[in-house]
Formats: structure tokens, C-alpha cells, sequence
């Protein structure tokens, strides 16, 4: 007799899928095209519909203001006149109405930054400030040599003056080591507009102030009003500023000076003078672009706006205070 074969058979046909199932690696799962996700697959995999319907934020495009544009164009535009014709009726013995004149200029520029920039102690900074100006204008009027010396201890003396009394109050304490930079930068746009009376009791001075403070105004009257007329190329979609009223402004400023200086005496000639309207162009346009993108950034953090008035009447309020010094350092450095 043969032996009987064992009934229970440890390798049936379920048992070889089954060990055939464990041994096989990279075997996918019957399922749509021979595979399904596992459980714990489709808990790690990311969702497809969440990313679809994640939404992205627009960037809002300010637009631009024409009648805005043609006005600060035209206040860049007066006050450059005022300064020219300053300019022109100072003498060695009359220097003082000049004096008030810019001292007044100080004013304005000094409320238009507190407003605009907002340091601690708003109050009793602009108000140091203010009289840090006045004794600049005195001292620029009455000293025997001329120079910056005396304007820059007055803006050392102001600049600290301001930080001591924002350092009173405990409110305005927490804010003064991110905010000195303001404090410093309002107290040089100050005292910066007594300088023209300095370039006035030095050699080719006046001339200078003549060609800077043309130079200047002409170009930020132009890409202002550029912006008017054709804002284009965009500098960014928060700042309502055209690329040609930028370039256009720098160009016809280098121009003026040029021009200028095919009429001024020695040692101006057209390339000399081209050169000083170019830098003086050159600065006013870069405040005045930096102010517009210093309030697009205010704009964006969620600050509350500053007082309108001040807030367009600073970047040609800057851009002329910048054009001072560098109309300084060329008169000794390249005029002279």
C-alpha cells in the first residue's frame, strides 16, 4: 500500500500567494493601474485641493495722482525761484533777509519731517531742532571764515539736544535707539539749508547755489510732471513714480547746468556746470523717489498716514537740502 498524502498541506496555494506577496519587493497593490495608496500613504501625501485653493494676495497698484504730481512738481518748481532769487540779491552787507528767508525754509521742511517721520517726543524734537536752525542761520551770517565747521557742531549739538529730551518720558525712551536715525537725518535737512549763505561769502559760491538750486527744481519739476502726463515704465506697483519722468528730470537738469554755465565767468564753463547740475539733479530726485517709497512702506506695514500736506511737501523739501552739501564739496573739490 502507498502512504496517504497529509491533508493539511502547509504549502497550499494561499499560503505560496502569501509568501509570494511578502518576498516580492516594490510589488504594488491590485488596485487602478495595479496599485492603492495605503492608509497611512494617503495621510502623508499632500492634498492637491488644499494647494488649489490656497489664494494669493494681489499686489494693489496705486495709482497715480496727476493733479498731485503737477502740484509738487510746481512747489519744487517756487522753490527753487525763491532760492535763486535769495541768491541774487545777497550782498556783503545783506545777508540777513537771505538768513530769514531760508530760516523760514527751515520751518517749513522742519514740520514736514516731524509730521511725515514721527520721532519721539515730536513736540520737544522740533522744537530743538528749530533752534538749532536759527543758530545756524546766525552763525553762518556772522562768522568771520566761513566754513562748515560751526554748522556741523550746531548738528551735533541739536542732534544730541533732541535725543536727551526723547529720553525724558519712558514711552518715548523705548523708541530711541531705533528711531535716532530720524532724529539725525530731520536735524541735517535743518541746518543743510544754512548753507547757501556759507557758498555765498566764498569765491564762484553764489554762482553755485545759482546752478544747483536751477538744476535741482527743473528736475524735480519735470518728473513730476512727467508723471502727469505718462507714468511709465512703473518703479514699483506702491510707488506712483514713471521711470522716463525720472531719467527725463535727471537729463534736462544736467542740461540747465550746462547751459548756465556757458554764462557764468571763470571757472565755469558748460562742462563744469553740466557736471553740477548733473549731481545736483541727481540728489533731488534720489530723496524725492526715497520719500515716495519711505511712505509705499509705511503704507504696506499698516501705519496710520501722516498729514498730507507734509507728507508731499518733503521730497522736494529734501531733495534741495541734499543738493547743498554736495554743491559745497564741488565748489572745493572740483571749482576750485
Amino acid at each position: 500500500m502507498f502512504p496517504s498524502m497529509p491533508k493539511d498541506d502547509p504549502w497550499d496555494a494561499d499560503a505560496s500567494r502569501d509568501v509570494a506577496r511578502l518576498t516580492t519587493p516594490g510589488r504594488p497593490k491590485a488596485g487602478m493601474y495595479g496599485a492603492v495608496p495605503d492608509a497611512e500613504d494617503e495621510k502623508s501625501a499632500p492634498s492637491e485641493s488644499g494647494e488649489d485653493e490656497e489664494e494669493f494676495e494681489e499686489i494693489e497698484v496705486v495709482p497715480v495722482r496727476r493733479p498731485l504730481s503737477v502740484a509738487i512738481g510746481g512747489f519744487a518748481a517756487l522753490l527753487a525761484t525763491a532760492l535763486i532769487i535769495g541768491v541774487q540779491t545777497t550782498g556783503p552787507d545783506t545777508r540777513a533777509p537771505y538768513a530769514i528767508v531760508l530760516f523760514g525754509v527751515q520751518l517749513i521742511g522742519l514740520l514736514a519731517w516731524t509730521m511725515a517721520l514721527r520721532p519721539p517726543a515730536a513736540g520737544a524734537t522740533a522744537g530743538v531742532i528749530g533752534v538749532a536752525g536759527l543758530i545756524a542761520c546766525y552763525l553762518t551770517v556772522t562768522a568771520g571764515e566761513p566754513g562748515l565747521t560751526p554748522l556741523l557742531w550746531v548738528l551735533l549739538g541739536g542732534f544730541v539736544a533732541a535725543v536727551v529730551g526723547q529720553l525724558i518720558r519712558a514711552e518715548d525712551r523705548q523708541r530711541v535707539r531705533d528711531s535716532w536715525r530720524t532724529t539725525l537725518l530731520i536735524a541735517a535737512g535743518v541746518v543743510a539749508y544754512a548753507i547757501p549763505i556759507v557758498l555765498t561769502r566764498q569765491p564762484v559760491g553764489s554762482q553755485v547755489v545759482v546752478v544747483t538750486c536751477a538744476a535741482a527744481g527743473l528736475a524735480l519739476f519735470v518728473s513730476r510732471l512727467t508723471d502727469a502726463v505718462f507714468p511709465k515704465p512703473r518703479i514699483a506697483a506702491q510707488v506712483p513714480r514713471g521711470a522716463v519722468g525720472i531719467v527725463l528730470g535727471a537729463m534736462l537738469g544736467t542740461l540747465a547746468g550746462g547751459m548756465l554755465g556757458s554764462y557764468l565767468v571763470y571757472p565755469f564753463t558748460p562742462a563744469k556746470g553740466a557736471i553740477v547740475g548733473l549731481v545736483a539733479a541727481v540728489a533731488a530726485i534720489l530723496v524725492d523717489l526715497a520719500v515716495n517709497f519711505g511712505e509705499a512702506g509705511r503704507r504696506l506695514a499698516g501705519e496710520a498716514p501722516t498729514f498730507w500736506l507734509a507728507r508731499h511737501m518733503q521730497g522736494p523739501l529734501g531733495g534741495l537740502a541734499l543738493s547743498f552739501p554736495a554743491a559745497y564739496v564741488l565748489v572745493h573739490l572740483y571749482l576750485t
